[in-house]
């Protein structure tokens, strides 16, 4: 079960629109952190909304185990600077109410490299940062988008106003009430600005197309883990999504319909061949996903016992 916080300290952040949920934390050690777990949504993300959570029963699944999780809501689209000085203020409310000296940061596409500023800039409030295919190295749905809505004025303004109706729905359903900015947040994604991004923001980044990254930079240790398959299971009403956006791919680049698998690489790779698409890597839509691999919950279980192995 998840329940929201609604103590002083974070009265003013809900207000805001600064969402913030945590999940009590039975006593049962397999996924029992040494500190606590941040989930953190990508690109048109939300905590929850409708009472659908984004990372679909991930936080349960945590902490029935014993694990202590919080999700945060960060603007659904915005630069991840921009995404990550929300998050860093959320960071320091949790460890401000937990008494915790760091926090684990999870972050799903576009919320890993918005956890990866975090850790740049206040590396001492960190102890982890996993990328769950994370745009860490562009994806070709950005700089093909972006490219056509520079070239095209009729398409940049009909693709502006598609996504931008989307991005505030979602910011409305949610209740987060956040500054947005559609453009800014696809073209962050793209080639050039994930390369600037990465000079500014190295910690984790893999030197090789297909390497991994350093597992240890500033002392915040640095993983994750991708899908590669774009179309998974067919009951998934959501996988169109996936499926029209796996054909921005050149032929034979393994990638889950959003992102490469190499270009999600981060420090240690737990792995990058999960037959999941983006969505299924959060559970999504409502935990459907490929029946012969890994369930995607039982990832995150793994992982949150991984850290708990490491001290983290």
């Amino acid at each position: 079960m998840k329940k929201i916080i609604a103590t002083a300290a974070l009265t003013a952040a809900l207000a805001s629109g600064q969402a913030m949920a945590m999940s009590s934390a039975p006593e049962t050690g397999y996924t029992e952190t040494r500190y606590p777990i941040v989930l953190v949504h990508g690109f048109l993300g939300f905590d929850s909304v409708l009472g659908i959570e984004y990372f679909y029963k991930v936080a349960e699944t945590l902490q029935e185990d014993g694990a202590d999780v919080y999700t945060v809501s960060v603007s659904n689209t915005n630069f991840p600077e921009y995404r990550g000085e929300q998050l860093l203020q959320q960071v320091e409310q949790i460890l401000a109410l937990t008494g915790a000296e760091k926090v684990n940061l999870i972050g799903h596409s576009h919320g890993s490299p918005t956890s990866r500023y975090v850790a740049s800039v206040r590396p001492d409030l960190v102890a982890s940062v996993t990328g769950v295919s994370g745009v860490n190295k562009a994806t070709p749905v950005a700089d093909t988008l972006i490219e056509w809505s520079e070239n095209q004025a009729v398409f940049g303004a009909a693709f502006e106003a598609a996504i931008g109706t989307l991005s505030v729905a979602v910011d409305f359903l949610s209740g987060a009430n956040q500054e947005l900015d559609v453009m800014d947040s696809v073209g962050s994604m793209t080639t050039p600005a994930t390369e600037a991004f990465n000079a500014q923001h190295p910690g984790g980044i893999p030197a090789t197309e297909c390497g991994e990254g350093d597992y240890e930079y500033q002392g915040v240790r640095y993983y994750s883990w991708a899908g590669a398959e774009s179309v998974t299971n067919l009951l998934d009403p959501l996988e169109f999504v996936t499926a029209t956006f796996g054909n921005f791919f050149p032929e034979g680049v393994a990638n889950d319909g959003f992102v490469g698998a190499c270009a999600a690489g981060l420090g240690m790779i737990i792995r990058n061949d999960f037959a999941m698409t983006h969505l299924d890597e959060i559970n999504q839509s409502l935990g459907i996903h490929d029946l012969n691999d890994t369930d995607p919950l039982t990832v995150f279980r793994t992982h949150a016992n991984r850290l708990k192995n490491a001290g983290l």
